[in-house]
């Protein structure tokens, strides 16, 4: 798993999952640009943490919806860096609630983040990646995106999506030598989760057969795979870590 030389972009990089990603990457060598939207304390302590690894670290701030904004984040890591060989979409939000309830604006920016926003930074990427002739990309999806949660009709449609552009991609960039996954997180420990009630928690519990909650390191330690030489046959794909919850 040495990622050295390798420069790795992680949106939403600052916190949770993205930020257990950062970490993993760095420790396996890659210098890492985190991007962040409103984390920025967090940020610099993760820039503070991977710098006492003894790794380089940029910290850019960028709204992912915005292809503006997200060309300000390329561009940043080309200059500082030099080049990009590692893509990792990891940046969402959520504003569940029932159809009936949820208003436009909370569809359309969770369709903006959580889509557009790696569409935005794929587009860009590769265009890098393209003149290199290799590249890893890995899309942060969800199991909601295959089998659609109730209240969750933007998110699920979101991350169905990324499953979508994630086969399409693959497809468009295979002949570059560049590899597109999907990663497909079931329910995962983070502080988000840390909130919900015992009750809630106890009810996913009963339909996992592993009986646990993932831990970030679980998705962290997927993408260190995937944007390693082992998996160099691999693209297209959408692996569950979820501990079994969906299957088929």
């Amino acid at each position: 798993m040495n990622l050295e030389g390798k420069v790795a972009i992680v949106t939403g990089g600052a916190n949770g999952i993205g930020r257990a990603i950062s970490l993993a990457l760095s420790e396996h060598g890659a210098k890492v640009v985190v991007n962040y939207n409103s984390s920025e304390n967090l940020a610099v302590s993760l820039q503070d943490e991977i710098k006492e690894l003894g790794n380089e670290c940029l910290i850019v701030q960028a709204n992912i919806g915005s292809l503006e904004q997200c060309n300000s984040l390329v561009e940043a890591a080309i200059s500082h860096f030099g080049h990009v060989d590692i893509l990792v979409n990891n940046a969402g939000i959520t504003k569940d609630n029932l159809i009936m309830r949820m208003t436009e604006d909370d569809f359309d920016q969770v369709i903006e983040t959580n889509l557009k926003g790696a569409w935005n930074m794929s587009k860009l990427v590769s265009r890098y990646m393209t003149k290199q002739r290799s590249g890893k990309i890995v899309n942060i999806t969800s199991v909601s995106g295959l089998v659609g949660n109730a209240g969750q009709t933007n998110y699920s449609a979101s991350k169905a999506g990324l499953v979508g552009l994630t086969m399409s991609l693959a497809k468009e960039l295979a002949k570059r030598n560049i590899n597109v996954n999907a990663i497909a997180p079931g329910f995962i420990e983070t502080a988000m989760t840390g909130k919900l009630p015992e009750e809630v928690v106890s009810k996913y519990l009963e339909n996992i057969p592993l009986s646990r909650l993932g831990e970030v390191k679980d998705i962290a330690s997927t993408v260190l795979f995937l944007v390693s030489d082992y998996s160099k046959y691999i693209t297209g794909q959408v692996i569950r870590v979820d501990g079994g919850l969906v299957m088929g």
